[in-house]
């Protein structure tokens, strides 16, 4: 079996290559990795040990990004896997990965789980923390260590599937910029061909780097306008979509108040704002964050 890891990356170029780094030391390396950046200023000059390494350059924009990079491989390997810049997976990730879909052939998507997630908290972790993070979760005993769940779709920060039925599929480019909401779009259309599954035992930590987001306006807008626009075009279930629009706006109504210094709450409520002002008129337009 054949695994390519693709990384998009924005303005985290020191970043990025520690994550190089820790593929390296992968106890089951890639076969391949391809790194999607805007351009050269985005990335560093890193000599893989273990695996071979590309850099593509183009649009700016996750999803153009992970499609430039898919595109070189979506026909050379078995299994293509989505890492973010600020994901760092555990030492026997890619080998656990290999072994659950050679063991479960009706498995399409997996995701992995994660040990901390700083997109949570909104808060992050640095580099340094989130590996402290990593190596102790890798070192403690989990009870539920074989367990399996199922989704309707997966977590972009660290998501894998089988090439055999990707066809032509592609990520959505109406969904500009930090894409909000794309990995959904994405991988609910895999599920049709198996499951889409969360294995415990593909263990990794999700920094949520500040570097390279979008503004809180942008961001705002995509919070609602995505989910609407995913909802009418049939990947995303309607219940899902409005308990996240919901959800996304009750917090940043609340919070600017007294907003957290690492979030720009005020800018999410006024791209909240503006998304619901055109959703009003019929106006569902997820690339108008470029606009703003």
């Amino acid at each position: 079996m054949k695994l390519a890891v693709i990384i998009p990356t924005l303005s985290r170029k020191t970043l990025v290559t520690k994550v190089l780094g820790l593929l390296d030391d992968q106890t089951r390396p890639p076969d391949e990795v391809i790194v999607s950046a805007p351009d050269d200023g985005h990335t560093e000059p890193y000599q893989a040990r273990n695996f071979k390494l590309s850099f593509s350059y183009g649009t700016k924009g996750l999803c153009a990004q992970r499609n430039r990079a898919m595109d070189l491989v979506r026909n050379k390997v078995d299994v293509l896997i989505f890492f973010d810049d600020d994901f760092l997976p555990a030492r026997t990730y890619l080998e656990n990965l290999e072994i659950a879909f050679e063991q479960n052939p009706n498995w399409e998507v997996i995701g992995g789980r994660l040990a901390a997630d700083g997109s949570q908290d909104g808060r992050g972790y640095s580099f340094d923390e989130g590996l402290a993070i990593l190596r102790a979760a890798e070192n403690a005993a989990d009870p539920m260590a074989g367990s399996v769940s199922h989704h309707p779709g997966a977590y972009g920060c660290n998501m894998s599937l089988r090439t055999a039925n990707l066809g032509d599929l592609r990520f959505d480019e109406r969904l500009a910029l930090y894409g909000w909401q794309e990995d959904i779009d994405f991988t609910s259309q895999l599920g049709k061909f198996g499951a889409i599954v969360g294995v415990r035992s593909l263990l990794g930590v999700h920094l949520a780097e500040k570097a390279g987001r979008v503004n809180g306006v942008k961001f705002g807008y995509s919070q609602v306008c995505n989910p609407i626009y995913l909802m009418r075009k049939g990947t995303m279930p309607v219940r899902f979509g409005l308990e996240l629009m919901c959800r996304n706006m009750a917090a940043n109504l609340l919070k600017s108040i007294w907003p957290e210094p690492y979030l720009d709450r005020r800018g999410r409520l006024k791209g909240n704002i503006i998304a619901l002002s055109h959703a009003c008129f019929g106006r569902i337009e997820p690339e108008y964050i470029l606009k703003l």
